[in-house]
């Protein structure tokens, strides 16, 4: 039945049909219109739904990728401010170490050439006796230190 008959038909058009069925097609054809509108406008709704999930699935995905990026380079600069501030500590600690060496080897030094010098000051008495016997010489040297 065309819709553009039962249409005239309420106006006062030709309607094909006897006058009792034309306001009933009237009614079955607005009925069937509407369902297929109610059916175009949920399957455009539908679709329109399906790509705003996927817009939004993507953008979380893009979210999420720069989130990580963040936390690796934050995570890298947070690395070599570590590692800087070891090898800081390693330097001092090397020179620490390094000035006591060379303190304890000055004072070594020094403790060194006072003994020298009082050894070579004070040469202890050389006593000793020997004795000739045959073949062999016996030599007893005490060296006593005051």
């Amino acid at each position: 039945m065309d819709t553009q008959n039962v249409g005239k038909a309420h106006t006062g058009g030709i309607c094909l049909v006897d006058n009792e069925q034309c306001p009933k097609l009237e009614k079955a054809a607005i009925k069937i219109q509407a369902w297929w509108r109610g059916n175009m406008v949920r399957r455009t709704l539908l679709h329109a739904a399906l790509r705003a999930w996927v817009i939004q699935c993507w953008w979380r995905s893009m979210q999420a990728k720069t989130l990580e990026q963040r936390r690796r380079l934050a995570l890298r600069v947070y690395t070599c401010q570590e590692w800087a501030v070891v090898k800081v500590q390693a330097q001092v600690r090397m020179w620490q170490a390094r000035r006591r060496f060379l303190q304890a080897r000055q004072a070594a030094c020094v403790i060194q050439s006072y003994w020298r010098w009082h050894a070579s000051q004070t040469r202890g008495l050389i006593r000793g006796c020997y004795e000739v016997r045959a073949s062999r010489l016996e030599l007893d040297i005490e060296i006593l230190m005051t």
